[in-house]
């Protein structure tokens, strides 16, 4: 099929209707009012941001109307060739599902697929891009955790319990921005620093996977055959194990497509701990998992039958490979406006601390069955985006016992909304 790179140019066929996937965030500038756009698929140029004027335009892009037809809508001094004129830089600037835009996200999308090599989409926002910068924060991070007091005395060199002669086996921990907080970070990865695993595997949560329903209906667990640049350093993929994963797909529920990684940082956040306290080549098996929400009704279905044989396969490839760490990457509720619920979220803090307290309790014990069960009470009420890759790595280790680490509720004022998070060292 040809590529279409045409802007749409008419004034008698429906305008295309502004993305759904894109926010339109009010800012003020020297007194003047603009919406600076956020596209969270990062088609949109970064620095885009338009007169705050256009809003009531924009809500009249609805994919019926045509340039004609908004003709009554326009000041005195405004054409329909004016009004194209902007149609076509808006096309032009991603924000329209338009034909041009469908060329231009296909393209964006396999060329990432094809790629070898995954850049960092966090460096620069949630952390230091500049190597330096990113060893001294860290450094700090770290020194602040070993500086700790442990039964009133302070403890010397690393972590206590790096040395412990029952190394850690899987740890769970979260990918909340690490801006909120470095010292959850610094507890969970202090438990694996001493640690010199050859291979990791990684299960991170997906949050990019539902905006390709039709590629990943089905799905659970996609395989991401990609290198990580990070700025402190490369951290190669293990393909043989990535391969041989996707050989023994028998309806498991496995794809090598691995397009809904492109904008992800579930996995990368960690790599970032892993390369600033680990000194040795090690390799890793990147796993992105998908939602389980079918699990909630009906957990002898599909997506049941996928987890279970899926992690039949996890565990027999890496269970009795001493030199393998499994790592989880996942956090728990999220709660407040900015996640639809109709209250802000420091009004919810006692019923989210008694669901976590319930969560971690089984996650720790390794109650996957109890788990499961607590989900679907109330079909995941507070939205925990771990559960997929936890639950996962509870059916594939299921003789592992649990440490909880820490856990906190980040309050985004501001938007009247929070984020829970946790961690847990399974030995």
């Amino acid at each position: 099929m040809a590529a279409n790179n045409e802007l749409f140019n008419s004034k008698d066929k429906p305008i295309p209707g502004v993305r759904r996937e894109i926010s339109l965030v009010p800012v003020s500038q020297n007194g003047d009012s603009y919406l600076y756009v956020h596209d969270m698929m990062g088609y949109v140029p970064d620095d885009l941001a338009l007169n705050a004027q256009v809003q009531t335009l924009l809500s009249l892009f609805d994919g019926r109307k045509s340039v004609e037809d908004l003709k009554p809508f326009l000041g005195e001094d405004v054409t329909t060739d004016h009004l194209l004129e902007f149609v076509q830089f808006l096309d032009e600037k991603r924000l329209l599902n338009s034909a041009y835009l469908d060329d231009y996200r296909e393209k964006v999308e396999s060329d990432y697929e094809s790629s070898r090599t995954h850049a960092s989409v966090t460096a620069g926002g949630s952390y230091p891009a500049d190597p330096e910068e990113l060893h001294a924060l860290l450094d700090e991070a770290f020194q602040k955790r070993n500086d700790q007091p442990v039964d009133g005395k302070p403890k010397q060199g690393k972590d206590a319990s790096t040395r412990d002669e029952n190394p850690v086996r899987a740890l769970y921990a979260p990918h909340i921005d690490p801006r909120v907080s470095l010292d959850v970070y610094a507890g969970a990865f202090s438990r694996i620093a001493e640690q010199r695993p050859e291979r990791v595997v990684m299960l991170a949560t997906s949050h990019y996977a539902g905006l390709y329903p039709e590629r990943y209906k089905n799905r659970p667990y996609i395989l991401v055959d990609k290198d990580f640049e990070m700025p402190n350093g490369l951290v190669p993929a293990d393909r043989e194990s990535l391969e041989r994963l996707a050989e023994a797909d028998k309806n498991l529920g496995v794809t090598a497509s691995d397009r809904a990684h492109r904008m992800e940082h579930s996995i990368e956040l960690h790599l970032v701990f892993l390369n600033h306290l680990w000194d040795h080549d090690f390799q890793i098996v990147p796993i992105l998992v998908n939602g389980f929400d079918e699990l909630y009704y009906k957990d002898d279905g599909f997506l049941g039958e996928s987890v279970a044989g899926f992690s039949d396969v996890l565990r027999e490839t890496f269970a009795g490979d001493g030199n393998t760490l499994f790592l989880v990457s996942g956090d728990l509720a999220h709660v407040g406006r900015k996640f639809g619920d109709d209250r802000a979220a420091d009004t919810m803090f006692d019923e989210i601390r008694e669901f976590d307290a319930r969560f971690l309790d089984h996650a720790v014990e390794n109650r996957r069955g109890e788990l499961l069960a607590h989900m679907k009470e109330e079909y995941d009420p507070y939205r925990i985006c771990g559960f997929p890759p936890l639950y996962t790595l509870m059916h594939t280790l299921p003789d592992l016992k649990g440490e909880l680490i820490n856990y906190e509720i980040w309050d985004e004022q501001e938007r009247e909304s929070a984020v829970s998070f946790g961690s847990i060292a399974y030995r």
